[in-house]
């Protein structure tokens, strides 16, 4: 069972994977990059104007620790010369106790002036390797953007690519369909012929009237053949069509040498 929970769950990684590497833009993965750096600088300088702040705020208070040190060793003075030696203690405690302080902050300045250094140095690195990655990026893009340009212009010209795949799917269809359409058409007419199909445009003949009508069709034709070629075959003159109600031109006759030459046309009157 734990076998295949492990192979189910390497399959789904395999799959997940996959789909987000297909899905995965260069272009948009290394902008999204150079934001995220610019982000970790501007979160590097905030901390150092964190920093900054920290320190000068301490400067402050030592600055007014410093001045009430003064100010209690003075009164300490006065209280002596006051012959008030027990004031003179509280001013001297007062005074020892703002002194320790002062030490406590002198180490912290130090402390947040050496994280100052620190956060300026790691601003001043990253900034460098933000600029850095914000050239490779450019040119980066600029290599991806050619390489699909080129990607794209190959497979239009080779015909692989996603589109023109689907455009010879397509004419290859209709090439099926009008070899389908051409061939049903053929085996139609090859039925409607053989009479396994009725034509109902033909009317009201039947099968076997359009049979009887293509008989004695070719009958006739049979016959106007054979007179022809009997015509022909004789020597007999042949007929020329005339148009309209014109009578036929009879043909010229040879006359023979034994023949009696005819006798002259009588003179016609006419009638005055």
């Amino acid at each position: 069972m734990a076998g295949l929970m492990q192979r189910t769950s390497l399959i789904v990684k395999a799959k997940f994977s996959k789909l987000l590497t297909r899905a995965e833009n260069p272009t948009e993965t290394l902008d999204y990059s150079y934001e995220q750096m610019l982000q970790q600088l501007q979160n590097v300088k905030r901390g150092v104007a964190d920093v900054v702040t920290a320190k000068k705020r301490l400067e402050l208070q030592t600055q007014s620790i410093e001045q009430n040190v003064v100010k209690l060793e003075t009164q300490a003075r006065q209280a002596v010369a006051a012959n008030r030696e027990d004031l003179a203690r509280q001013a001297l405690e007062r005074k020892t106790l703002a002194q320790t302080q002062l030490q406590d902050m002198d180490g912290q300045v130090k402390q947040l002036e050496g994280q100052q250094e620190k956060l300026v140095a790691a601003q001043q690195q990253l900034e460098t390797r933000i600029e850095s990655f914000r050239s490779q990026k450019e040119v980066l893009k600029a290599q991806y953007s050619a390489a699909e340009a080129q990607v794209k212009v190959g497979e239009a010209a080779t015909g692989i690519g996603q589109h023109m795949e689907d455009t010879g799917l397509a004419i290859q269809r209709a090439k099926d369909k009008t070899e389908e359409m051409q061939a049903r058409a053929s085996a139609i007419d090859e039925l409607t012929s053989t009479g396994a199909l009725e034509d109902f445009t033909a009317g009201d003949q039947t099968q076997l009237d359009r049979e009887l009508a293509q008989i004695s069709s070719t009958s006739q034709v049979d016959d106007e053949l054979a007179k022809l070629k009997a015509e022909v075959g004789s020597g007999a003159p042949q007929k020329e069509i005339a148009s309209g109600d014109a009578e036929p031109a009879a043909a010229p006759s040879t006359p023979a040498a034994d023949t009696e030459p005819a006798a002259p046309p009588a003179e016609e009157t006419t009638e005055s």
